[in-house]
């Protein structure tokens, strides 16, 4: 499958069934996490997998994750990561980030859903995990079978800016 239709295919997906997400397919999203790019490859994420009840549970008092059977806590590491020189901004959150979106899509062929979630409570989650200062955590990613008919392919077209509103070439 092409890149492009994969990331077609990916929707937020908030229904889940409750089969497990299965050890092979968890290991290749973390894979996929293992080798997306970061700033100056300083790796300033760290990932918990939580897939038990009592995790969940964890999970349950900082956020909603629609039933999913797994969730990736992604957090940025403020102590390895890059920093801009001119204007000190961090790249912590950008590198959480691609990683998370890596794991999305990987999740996406593999026949998984998933949904990204930054709507939740971060010092509750860093209170049930037990993070260090350093460990911020940026985004969840639910995943697991999906409970939904799956969206259009097509659908961007119709739900998306076009193009030549989101592109500009050489100026505004």
């Amino acid at each position: 499958m092409n890149f492009l239709n994969i990331a077609k295919r990916r929707f937020s997906v908030r229904s889940y069934t409750e089969q497990a997400v299965e050890k092979e397919k968890l290991d290749k999203i973390l894979e996929a996490a293992h080798v997306a790019p970061t700033a100056a490859n300083l790796q300033p994420v760290h990932l918990i997998v939580v897939q038990s009840e009592e995790g969940l549970a964890k999970i349950d008092k900082a956020a909603n994750i629609y039933g999913a059977p797994l969730a990736i806590i992604v957090c940025a590491d403020h102590g390895k990561a890059w920093v801009r020189p001119f204007d000190k901004k961090q790249t912590g959150d950008i590198d959480s980030s691609i990683l998370t979106d890596y794991m999305m899509l990987q999740a996406t062929e593999l026949g998984l859903g998933s949904v990204w979630i930054c709507y939740f409570k971060p010092d509750v989650i860093s209170r049930e995990f037990n993070l260090p200062e350093n460990l911020e955590p940026v985004n969840i990613l639910a995943v697991g079978y999906s409970n939904e008919e799956a969206a259009d392919p097509e659908r961007h077209s119709r739900m998306r800016i076009p193009i030549s509103q989101l592109v500009s070439y050489e100026s505004l």
